[in-house]
């Protein structure tokens, strides 16, 4: 455990008030004093479809319980089925955009009979309730399909994305020993076909639990199939009925295994329930995300991370949203790719990550300026810390002062959003994930477990159960107790660093891993890293702790310049004064770091490990998780040497 430097954030920030205009349209609009969980989080499940209802809200404390105990459900059903008794039948549910330009719209009617002929596929290929099925693929209406039909007839899904290397992938299904993969043949990428298949095959070399392998056509490149494994996606669907029931699955059984992302260590899977998880993702999506049946919504993360899971396909297919899914890269062919999206298919809910907005940010307004985006009316954001410039700049030039942001606090484990604000309700600063959300009982403690004065850095822990919980990492128990439980007795430890602020505002100060120790001062990285991004030419930064022959621990600054900026000693000066200025010379960097673009994850998180590696000359470790293995070697070193 770390000791955190007693330094009270009290930086004066400037607040943005509910707008009417929204307000009298918000699924939420009137400040609700939740003073039973239970309660609350009963009224939320009610949202959804039971197969037959629960005997008990909650049963059991920390970290064994179970929720809506004895209830039935099918999450498949919940977003197909029920809106198939409605006009909603005829509604898009997915608009596919691929990077090439090719379009795909399905309705709720399209994608029922679509997941209910794969369904039956599964079936015919020996797949049962409980058997985990894992997908390989890219952002495309068949991993939807794949998703939806696993949970129609209980089997666990376990979902990687397309762009990890054969390594990562035979991992993943060496652990869950998953006998089934459905991958493609390829996919677009900037101009270029990834041949996944071809990574596939390497994987499935260490891999023997794999028997079959279901393969979509998406590029129509020429690959090698394997007799009696391997299998076309289209030939099997050919002669599948289109009728297959949904399973009476119970709320407590598995509905998918999510392996974190490998940013650190090795990947361990998070196991989440059926009807607990879908409750927080739908309730959450309807308030947060402030869906109508009138919106088209986008949430920009690939749908392999838990952001696809729970604000791509459960949250919004359940609440009955058309939902874009986007093929490629935000740049090409050109850096308004993501803006002629928008304004392609009149997208009014925009959640992204604020490594993207930075990326937005950095190529500047020219992008989109001469596309018409005032369909927006909320913006979103997800992932790691969204620094105040990088917010004030999605508020006030994309959404035009009109939209709200929702800078929501989240993980993989938590499987739904904790801290947020509420867009009708909720006054915004830039830089803050506000409050927790109602039925949420969030803290932030000192090393002891106690409460720690406001304005005070601590650890951002949760003190009662809610619905969408992490509930085992698959095959490890004493790990998943290790790893959430032992660090503060009767509570979830979420491993981020916090303050409160006076008046009841969440800031995420970034992991604790993160943080820096310096000379007896602890700096959070994301504090670092916000006043870098105030100078007005750095876009993205990145602050680590390195080892230092004089102290235990050095700072480290890498940064991003916006376009047209050059890396000069004098640059570099003005940033290591800005640090100064904002932090105090305690935090004065010893190095900085001048480069192209940061290493990280598909997920946008950013890979410090590697930047240690970097900063301190050893050899780079794993880089198999890295969405663009370039990056390192085109650090451009300017100072500290």
């Amino acid at each position: 455990m770390r000791n955190f430097q007693e330094v009270v954030y009290m930086v004066p920030r400037k607040i943005y008030p509910p707008q009417d205009a929204f307000v009298q349209q918000a699924n939420y609009t009137t400040e609700r004093e939740v003073f039973d969980d239970l309660q609350f989080w009963e009224e939320q499940a009610s949202r959804l479809d039971w197969f037959a209802p629960w005997d008990q809200v909650l049963e059991g404390e920390f970290p064994f319980v179970k929720w809506f105990v004895n209830g039935k459900i099918n999450a498949s059903y919940n977003c197909l089925d029920r809106h198939l008794m409605s006009w909603r039948k005829n509604k898009a549910a997915l608009i596919f955009e691929g990077e090439p330009g090719d379009q795909k719209v399905m309705t709720y009617k399209d994608l029922h009979r679509e997941t209910s002929k794969f369904a039956n596929v599964l079936k015919e290929l020996g797949v049962e309730k409980g058997d985990i099925v894992t997908i390989y693929l890219p952002v495309m209406t068949e991993a939807v399909v794949a998703m939806l039909a696993c949970a129609r007839i209980g089997a666990i899904h376990s979902l990687v994305f397309g762009g990890f290397a054969p390594h990562a992938l035979a991992e993943r299904i060496k652990d869950s020993q998953s006998k089934i993969l459905l991958t493609a043949d390829g996919y677009w990428r900037r101009g270029e076909v990834i041949r996944t298949k071809d990574k596939v095959d390497e994987a499935l070399e260490e891999c023997p639990s794999v028997e079959t392998v279901v393969v979509v056509s998406r590029v129509a490149n020429a690959i090698r199939m394997k007799r009696n494994r391997d299998h076309w996606y289209h030939e099997l669907m050919n002669y599948a009925d289109n009728h297959c029931e949904a399973e009476v699955m119970d709320s407590e059984d598995t509905l998918f295994i999510k392996y974190t992302s490998g940013a650190t260590g090795k990947p361990k899977g998070v196991v989440h329930t059926t009807g607990g998880y879908l409750t927080g993702a739908s309730s959450t999506h309807y308030s947060v995300l402030d869906i109508k049946e009138e919106d088209v919504y986008w949430c920009a993360g690939d749908i392999e991370w838990i952001t696809g899971h729970s604000y791509t396909v459960y949250g919004p297919l359940s609440n009955g949203a058309t939902v874009i899914l986007y093929e490629g890269a935000p740049d090409f062919p050109q850096k308004d790719r993501i803006w002629e999206i928008i304004e392609k298919y009149g997208v009014s809910i925009f959640y992204t990550s604020p490594t993207a907005v930075r990326m937005f940010m950095k190529w500047g307004n020219k992008w989109f300026a001469d596309h018409d985006i005032s369909t927006l009316r909320l913006l979103g954001s997800v992932g790691e810390t969204m620094n105040p410039e990088a917010w004030t700049w999605f508020y006030e030039e994309v959404g035009k002062g009109r939209c709200p942001i929702v800078d929501t606090w989240w993980q993989t484990e938590t499987g739904s959003i904790m801290i947020s604000p509420l867009p009708g309700m909720t006054s915004l600063k830039p830089g803050s994930v506000a409050t927790p959300l109602p039925g949420i009982a969030a803290e932030v403690v000192d090393d002891e477990g106690r409460p720690v004065p406001r304005g005070r850095n601590g650890y951002l822990v949760i003190k009662k159960p809610w619905p969408s919980m992490i509930r085992n990492i698959y095959k490890d128990t004493q790990k998943f107790l290790d790893t959430y439980w032992s660090v503060f007795d009767g509570a979830f430890y979420t491993g981020d660093g916090a303050y409160v602020d006076e008046d009841g505002y969440y800031w995420i100060s970034g992991r604790v891993d993160d943080v820096i120790n310096v000379s007896g001062y602890r700096l959070g990285s994301a504090e670092l890293e916000s006043a870098v991004l105030m100078h007005p030419l750095a876009s993205e930064a990145a602050a680590i702790g390195m080892n230092d022959k004089n102290k235990r621990s050095a700072v480290c600054i890498f940064v991003t310049l916006t376009e047209g900026a050059s890396p000069s000693e004098a640059l570099e000066q003005e940033i290591v004064e800005r640090i100064v200025e904002e932090i105090g010379s305690f935090a004065k960097p010893e190095r900085v770091y001048f480069t192209k673009n940061l290493p990280k994850t598909r997920g946008g998180k950013i890979m410090r490990r590697l930047l240690r590696d970097v900063a301190e000359g050893r050899e780079l470790g794993d880089t198999s998780t890295l969405l663009d293995v370039t990056v390192i070697d085109e650090l451009m070193i300017r100072g500290g040497k």
